[in-house]
């Protein structure tokens, strides 16, 4: 998640931005794991808390564990009807980012329900600090931790329009935790209606829900029966359209809720089950026209996490137009070509996975004999080579697009390899801008669909 206002009692100023920067840098390293396989993780909302209980710094302290004793006399605390309640549910809420309490408390009798007794109670004070703690409990390592909290999740879905933003945002992360447990809590939830719930929800104008909610859609569509059970749930509701709406404005927009959704489309393009609805709905020339704005825009150092934005959008790209859906569909634009090595030129030396990516999409484009012919015609063979020393894989998705039967001979890729080692990274680029100037001036992206 990327930047999120500064909640309750907690660090201010720097000190927010502090505790937002770390939770970038975590985030940033789950998605780059991701970049690799599809996987799954909980996330915890408490950087405020972290500090109000002594972390100054920001840094996680995680106290130490309750004993039985210890944890029976907080729950009657919280269970009894007195001004002390609330300090017994925050000293709870505290306990419960320790995992031995956490197992604790959920065997004692009644404790799962006195929290959800609280949590819909009309005392806004009492409501936040109990979700807190069904918070805690649903972030858990340990599986039946986190499935006490099944009777929980209608309640979630209901209060998903609440009026607090902040309590909102709270209990869409808690219901992602709780999705990527195990089936059972998301056949629970299917029938609970939580699609038709973040359907209305994705309309919300706060970019903390929206990025709440792209978190708990990731969660659900990377589950094993979600080609079957869930995406069909998905397209028939009105989420498509509207994830491509915010990937493609979340270069003016948020980029939190952009890089969310974007992933969103990249699992449902990998189901290989509704790539047919989504080009219906125009997801080529609408991702296509935001890699355009992209090159237009790009300033010359990207902003972090950008990276994490334009992954899923070359990769949806790259397998969109690689699918078979029983039409083929074609784009005929010159600029996303020079795009391409736009975005190349930016990411090329902090991110080399995104060179790896732009050239897929290249390797798709270049099927076709329009992009082939634009690739001479705008002089960019001397930076498509100059990419063959940055990688093995570089070189690897590379080499189909310089193939003989587009150039009419055999290159010999040694020759070039060896004369791009000496060179700087980037140094032909030069022609990259020549042809951007060139093409610039063209209409809009051109679809055809036979």
């Amino acid at each position: 998640m990327w930047g999120r206002r500064r909640r309750g009692v907690g660090p201010s100023g720097s000190g927010a931005e502090e505790l937002r920067a770390r939770r970038r840098e975590r985030e940033a390293a789950l998605r780059k794991a991701r970049r690799q396989e599809q996987l799954v993780s909980k996330r915890l909302l408490r950087e405020d808390t972290a500090a109000e209980e002594g972390g100054q710094d920001g840094a996680e302290i995680v106290p130490d564990p309750l004993s039985d004793d210890e944890v029976l006399e907080l729950l009657r605390g919280v269970q009894r009807a007195s001004e002390d309640r609330k300090r017994s549910l925050s000293r709870l809420r505290w306990a419960l980012q320790n995992k031995e309490t956490q197992q604790k408390f959920v065997r004692l009798d009644g404790s799962i329900r006195t929290l959800i007794g609280l949590f819909t109670s009309s005392l806004a004070d009492m409501q936040m600090e109990a979700a807190r703690c069904l918070h805690e409990l649903s972030h858990s390592s340990d599986p039946a931790v986190a499935e006490a909290c099944l009777p929980v999740t209608s309640y979630l879905l209901t209060y998903l329009s609440g009026h607090s933003v902040e309590f909102t945002e709270l209990c869409l992360y808690t219901l992602g935790n709780l999705v990527v447990e195990s089936e059972a809590v998301r056949k629970q939830l299917l029938p609970q209606g939580i699609i038709p719930v973040l359907a209305s929800c994705i309309q919300s104008p706060h970019e903390a829900v929206l990025e709440g909610l792209g978190y708990v859609l990731s969660q659900l569509l990377q589950a094993k029966e979600a080609p079957t059970e869930i995406i069909p749930l998905v397209l028939d509701s009105v989420l498509p359209q509207h994830m491509l709406r915010l990937v493609c404005s979340g270069l003016k927009a948020g980029i939190g809720a952009a890089v969310e959704f974007a992933w969103c489309l990249h699992y449902i393009v990998c189901s290989h089950t509704a790539n047919a609805a989504l080009l219906s709905l125009g997801a080529l020339p609408a991702l296509t026209s935001f890699l355009l704005d992209l090159a237009s825009e790009i300033p010359q150092d990207a902003p972090e996490g950008l990276e994490l934005l334009v992954c899923p959008v070359l990769r949806c790209l790259s397998n969109l137009l690689a699918e078979e859906t029983g039409y083929e569909v074609q784009i005929q634009d010159e600029r996303l070509l020079v795009a391409l090595f736009l975005i190349l030129q930016c990411f090329l030396r902090q991110h080399l996975f995104i060179v790896q990516e732009c050239l897929w999409l290249l390797n798709n484009l270049t099927d076709e004999p329009f992009f082939c012919s634009t690739l001479l015609s705008l002089d960019l063979l001397p930076a498509l080579l100059q990419l063959l020393p940055c990688s093995q894989m570089a070189s690897v998705l590379v080499r189909p697009c310089l193939v003989s039967q587009v150039w009419g001979e055999e290159l010999d890729f040694q020759e070039h390899e060896s004369h791009t080692h000496s060179a700087e990274v980037g140094g032909w680029f030069g022609a990259v801008a020549t042809a951007w100037q060139k093409v610039s001036c063209c209409g809009r992206v051109t679809i055809y669909l036979p």
